[in-house]
C-alpha cells in the first residue's frame, strides 16, 4: 500500500453484518470476499479480479454506543502517520483513533476534518502500490466526493496536508459550486456544499460498474434503497447513490450499455 502522500489507497466498510454485506457487494459490484484470520478484529477483504480493493469490519455494540454508524471510509496515504496526525490536529482535525500499527500492513490513524468528516490516514509497509482507487477499472473506486458544511475551508485543509489542488469548477446555481480536485496528474474527486440541511460533512465513494442499468436492477433486487439516480454525469456516465441493506451509503458509476 505504499503510495504517494495524498493518494487514496483503501476503502473500508463498517457494518453490523460483514457476511451479509459481502454477499450484497458481490452481487452488485462483482467483488469476491475472504475472511482475515484475526481473532482480535474479524475482517473481510474485498477483491476484484484478484486485486484487493477494500475491506469490511464489524460495527460492534461498543462502537455504536460511541456514535459509529454503518458506512464507508477511505484511507489516504501519508509518509509518516505520527507526524501527519500531529500536523492535522494542529490544523483543526479531531483524533478518533491515535496512530496504531496493523502488523504486516501499516500504521494508521482515524480523524475528522475541521468540518467533521471522518477519514483515515496510513503509512503502508508493503512495497507495492494500491489500485483501490482506479478511475478506469470496474469494481474499483472511481470517484471520491466530499459534501462539506464549508467546502472552501475543507479543500484548503486537505490541500495543505495532502497536496490536492483545485481542478474544474462546475457551478450548481444557488446550490454552490461542485469543485473538482486533482492529484497526481488527474482528477480524483470533488468537494461540494452539504445539500441536506443539518447533515454533517461526509465522504461518498463511487464504485465502477460495467452497466448502470444492470447495477440498478441488482441494487433493487438485493434490498438497497436508491437515494438518487440514475443521473447522467460528464463522460457519458451515470451515477446512482444508494444505501445498502445494513445502512451504509455508497455510489456506483458506469455507462449505460445500451448507448455505448
Amino acid at each position: 500500500m505504499a503510495k504517494d502522500t495524498g493518494d487514496f489507497i483503501w476503502y473500508e466498510l463498517t457494518t453490523p453484518d460483514p457476511l451479509a454485506a459481502a454477499g450484497f457487494y458481490e452481487a452488485v459490484l462483482g467483488w469476491r470476499q475472504r475472511p482475515v484470520e484475526n481473532p482480535a478484529m474479524p475482517y473481510h477483504l474485498f477483491s476484484m479480479a484478484g486485486v484487493d480493493v477494500g475491506g469490511a469490519m464489524t460495527l460492534t455494540a461498543d462502537m455504536a454506543a460511541c456514535g459509529a454508524r454503518p458506512g464507508w471510509l477511505a484511507y489516504v496515504a501519508v509518509a509518516d502517520t505520527d507526524a501527519a496526525t500531529a500536523a492535522l490536529i494542529a490544523d483543526g482535525a479531531r483524533q478518533i483513533v491515535p496512530p496504531t500499527d496493523i502488523p504486516g500492513v501499516g500504521r494508521f490513524a482515524l480523524l475528522t476534518d475541521p468540518q467533521g468528516a471522518p477519514f483515515y490516514i496510513m503509512r503502508g509497509w508493503s512495497a507495492g502500490g494500491s489500485t483501490a482507487f482506479a478511475p478506469s477499472l470496474t469494481g474499483h473506486c472511481q470517484w471520491n466526493e466530499l459534501s462539506s458544511t464549508d467546502p472552501v475551508a475543507a479543500l484548503g485543509f486537505y490541500s495543505r496536508h495532502f497536496g490536492w489542488r483545485k481542478s474544474t469548477a462546475m457551478p450548481m446555481g444557488e446550490a454552490g459550486t461542485y469543485q473538482l480536485i486533482s492529484h497526481g496528474g488527474g482528477d480524483i474527486g470533488a468537494v461540494m456544499p452539504q445539500m441536506q440541511p443539518g447533515a454533517p460533512s461526509a465522504w461518498l465513494f463511487y464504485f465502477g460498474v460495467a452497466d448502470i442499468d444492470t447495477a440498478e436492477a441488482s441494487l433493487k433486487a438485493r434490498g438497497a434503497a436508491i437515494l438518487h439516480g440514475p443521473s447522467e454525469v460528464p463522460g457519458q456516465l451515470f451515477i446512482i447513490v444508494a444505501t445498502d441493506p445494513q445502512g451504509a451509503v455508497f455510489g456506483v458509476v458506469g455507462p449505460r450499455a445500451s448507448t455505448t
